[in-house]
C-alpha cells in the first residue's frame, strides 16, 4: 500500500511539471520564447478531465443558442398585431435572453478551463430542424413546446454532470459538475416548474365556455407575474 501511495506521488509530480519541463526544453533551444509558443503546449489551463468533457460542453453551449433563437422567434410570433399577445411575447423574450446569457456564460468557462469554443459542434437534428413555419403556434401548443426544450436542455446538463462525475467514464471533474449545478441546473429547474404551471392552467381555461375571454386574462396574467 505504501510501495503505491509513494507511485501516485511521483506521478503527480511529474505530470505537475510538465509546463516547467516545456518551459526547461524551449529555452534550452537558444531562441527567445515568442519564438517558441509550439513548445509550450502544456503551458494552458486546462486540468481535471475537461479535455473529456469540452466536446459535450459545445454540444451544450450551441443547443442553448439555438433554442434561444427559437425563443426569440416564438416572441416576436406573439408580439405582431394580429396575434397580440404581449404577455406571451415578454415569457417568450425572457426565455429567449435566459439562454442567450447562459450560452456567454458557457463559452466563458469553456474558454477559462482552457478549452476553444466550436460553433460547429451542433446536435444537428434536435438544433437546427426548426423554421420560423414550425414555432408559428397556438398558446397552448407554445408552452407546451417550450416546456418540451427547457427539459431537454436540462436533460443535456445532467448527461455531461454525469460525465463529468465520473459515472460515464474514469474522468472526474468535479469543477464542470459544480459549475453547471450553480449556474444551470438550480435556475432550470425553476424554469421547468413555472412552465408546467402555465401550461396546466392554460389548458384548464381551454375547457372553459369562453375561451377568447380566458385567452385574453391569462395574458394579462403573463405580463404581471414574468420577470
Amino acid at each position: 500500500m505504501k510501495a503505491f501511495l509513494i507511485f501516485a506521488a511521483v506521478v503527480a509530480a511529474v505530470s505537475a511539471n510538465e509546463c516547467y519541463k516545456d518551459v526547461l526544453s524551449a529555452c534550452r533551444n537558444g531562441n527567445t520564447l515568442s519564438k517558441q509558443q509550439g513548445l509550450l503546449s502544456t503551458c494552458d489551463s486546462k486540468y481535471g478531465a475537461i479535455d473529456a468533457v469540452e466536446g459535450e460542453l459545445q454540444r451544450f453551449t450551441n443547443s442553448l443558442l439555438y433554442k434561444s433563437f427559437d425563443f426569440l422567434i416564438l416572441s416576436t410570433h406573439y408580439g405582431n398585431y394580429l396575434k397580440n399577445r404581449p404577455g406571451f411575447e415578454k415569457l417568450f423574450r425572457g426565455l429567449s435572453d435566459g439562454l442567450w446569457e447562459d450560452t456567454i456564460n458557457s463559452i466563458k468557462y469553456i474558454t477559462s478551463r482552457g478549452g476553444e469554443m466550436s460553433f460547429s459542434n451542433i446536435d444537428t437534428v434536435n438544433d437546427v430542424s426548426n423554421d420560423a413555419a414550425t414555432l408559428e403556434l397556438y398558446e397552448l401548443h407554445s408552452l407546451g413546446k417550450a416546456l418540451d426544450i427547457e427539459k431537454k436542455l436540462a436533460e443535456k446538463a445532467f448527461d455531461i454532470h454525469k460525465a463529468a462525475s465520473g459515472h460515464k467514464t474514469d474522468h472526474h471533474d468535479p469543477e464542470v459538475a459544480h459549475h453547471l449545478e450553480e449556474k444551470f441546473m438550480s435556475k432550470q429547474r425553476n424554469i421547468i416548474r413555472d412552465l408546467a404551471g402555465y401550461t396546466k392552467d392554460l389548458s384548464q381555461i381551454m375547457d372553459t365556455p369562453d375561451v377568447s375571454l380566458g385567452l385574453y386574462l391569462f395574458d394579462e396574467y403573463l405580463q404581471k407575474v414574468v420577470d
